[in-house]
């Protein structure tokens, strides 16, 4: 069987036997061959071994961005076939306000800090991607979901940053509203 995606050179990457299993699954559920489920949630948390000699991640990681969107229009369009457009926009606004609270909060009080010597996201970027987020709601300034995807924050200990758990989940949320709404 041909690689499905170039390998690294020079270096580890994901294993090849675990993207090339992960996809043909997800070709055979999206093209309704299998009766597994594969949600765009899903395909946004897949993690794969990575192995010397493994496949390109940046290259696979765009494939999954590709593979996230592609299913997300499939569970629009389903759901709006099946309940209309109108409760598909309800169900994203539904889904939207859950982010509101956390835009309110003041800058460096939007999650608690890290525990003391863990590793954390420094307050002040996450910050202001998040007043980003809330410029997009409130007056439709331009974010789109590959710039929250690619969202990096800088490493900080501690105290001085944001545990990165729930910013994660947060994040993840978040893209998932923006993703939809595309």
């Amino acid at each position: 069987m041909a690689d499905l995606f170039r390998r690294a050179k020079g270096g580890r990457g994901y294993d090849a036997r675990e993207v090339d299993d992960f996809f043909a699954r997800a070709q055979a559920v999206y093209e309704g061959r299998s009766s597994e489920t594969i949600t765009p949630e899903d395909v946004r948390n897949i993690a794969f071994s990575q192995i010397k000699g493994g496949y390109d991640e940046p290259q696979v990681d765009g494939a999954l961005d590709r593979l996230d969107s592609a299913f997300t229009r499939k569970q629009r369009s389903e759901f709006i076939a099946a309940y209309g457009q109108q409760a598909w926009l309800d169900k994203i606004v539904d889904l939207a306000t859950t982010l509101y609270d956390r835009l309110g909060r003041p800058d460096g009080k939007k999650f608690a800090p890290a525990d003391r010597g863990k590793s954390a996201y420094d307050r002040t970027q996450v910050d202001a991607l998040l007043r980003r987020l809330a410029d997009y709601f409130n007056s439709g300034a331009s974010l789109t979901s590959d710039e929250i995807r690619h969202a990096v924050f800088t490493a900080v200990r501690g105290k001085r940053g944001y545990a990165m758990g729930p910013v994660d989940a947060y994040l993840d949320r978040a893209l998932e509203v923006l993703v939809a709404a595309e």
